[in-house]
């Protein structure tokens, strides 16, 4: 059984062809610069020679309709017909409250995902977009929305109420509701998998850090406290973001500066994290090879970097009374090895204990000691496999 895998943002269409259960990768790839003239599809699959195509592709829709040309394509696709494909399954950013799990859509679902573009008016809209091109081209196909912030659904109320005029919950849904949860999802069933263990014993901390950060506390296989909030904006410092900070600097940063809400919202969300402390980039790559140069504001902006992380590890051990696994993935996570050696430096009191050499050298797996008694992972995420799981366990039903 195939099952299409779409993850839409505001100008891309990132997809996945599998074929399931063997959950076997068929085919992959995006449609980039959506609504430009010299927008780009890149495709590969399996056996085939890579594609790449260049021309205007005026919204989501038609991006949608290339991806399904090309798959059905005689020299690089990997479909005979397009009724081939047996269900669709869509990243969805926001759930609100209304979705613990994953869920077969309706016209209810569509409304309520309308519902949440307050919450999520960057991402919902174009994540809809995606739905509803995908409804008109495969009309008898079932659709499936996986929530990132589903995950997250079960924390107690003390871990995602705000101490707030309760009146803001009751009425405005101001609550956390944490993000990344399909990759915080996916990493804590391969690290129980690793571990030879069920996930319903374990105590996890999972770190996705890319350009966007956060980390969750899994206890038995669920979420029950992470970094990010009402907007991916709290927790952890991020490439662009700020992460946690003193709320009254709002207001002061709007007065000194005379900064409307629009400009200060830009200031946390896009001049500052790594960016706004080095003064030379969001990407970690290059702010390690600056403070590794001796450049102070690189090397204070990977001190505050870590050190934040750092904090939430204990937080979050603390908050489970122990741990047995510390998971490290996304673009950060999986390959900078000084950010896991700082991250976990002095830890050794929680029953952290790095390996140098397999810190250093390992891609993914186990990069602890061996008589660590909390395990090290490094485990590469892998977002769409989980979306086509999900896909297909609604659509087998």
């Amino acid at each position: 059984m195939k099952i299409l895998a779409l993850n839409c943002g505001s100008s891309s269409v990132k997809y996945q062809v599998y074929e399931m259960p063997a959950e076997a990768t068929l085919a992959e790839g995006q449609v980039e610069r959506i609504g430009f003239a010299d927008a780009i599809l890149t495709h590969r699959a399996a056996g085939r020679e890579p594609l790449r195509l260049v021309g205007e592709v005026r919204d989501h829709r038609r991006a949608i309709e290339m991806v399904i040309d090309v798959l059905l394509d005689a020299q690089h696709g990997v479909l005979r017909r397009k009724e081939e494909i047996a269900g669709v399954g869509h990243r969805v950013v926001h759930g609100g409250e209304a979705f613990a799990c994953s869920t077969l859509i309706n016209e209810a679902v569509l409304q309520a995902v309308r519902s949440f573009v307050r919450f999520a008016p960057l991402h919902n809209p174009h994540n809809l977009r995606g739905i509803e091109a995908a409804q008109a081209l495969l009309p008898a196909v079932p659709q499936v929305a996986v929530f990132d912030t589903a995950f997250h659904r079960h924390m107690p109320p003390y871990a995602y109420v705000y101490a707030l005029p309760y009146n803001l919950y009751e009425e405005w849904g101001i609550r956390r509701y944490g993000f990344h949860g399909t990759s915080h999802r996916y990493v804590s069933r391969e690290a129980a998998h690793l571990l030879g263990r069920p996930l319903g014993e374990l105590r996890l901390i999972t770190c996705h850090l890319g350009n966007g950060c956060s980390v969750a506390a899994v206890r038995q296989g669920v979420s029950v406290d992470t970094s990010m909030g009402f907007t991916p904006l709290e927790g952890l410092v991020m490439g662009t973001r700020s992460g946690d900070l003193d709320p009254a600097l709002v207001p002061y940063i709007m007065q000194q500066m005379g900064l409307s809400d629009l400009q200060v919202d830009d200031l946390l969300n896009k001049q500052s994290g790594l960016l706004g402390v080095s003064g030379l980039s969001s990407d970690m790559r290059d702010v390690e090879e600056a403070a590794a140069a001796g450049q102070a504001r690189a090397q204070l902006a990977l001190d505050i970097f870590c050190y934040r992380l750092k904090k939430y590890i204990g937080a979050y051990a603390a908050a489970m009374g122990g741990l047995d696994a510390l998971v490290f993935t996304g673009g950060i996570g999986e390959k900078s090895a000084t950010v896991r050696a700082k991250s976990c430096a002095g830890l050794g009191f929680l029953g952290i204990s790095l390996d140098a050499e397999r810190n250093r050298t390992l891609a993914a797996g186990a990069i602890s000691r061996p008589d660590s008694p909390v395990r090290v992972f490094v485990i590469p995420t892998d977002e769409e496999l989980l979306i086509a799981r999900d896909t297909y366990e609604l659509v087998t039903g």
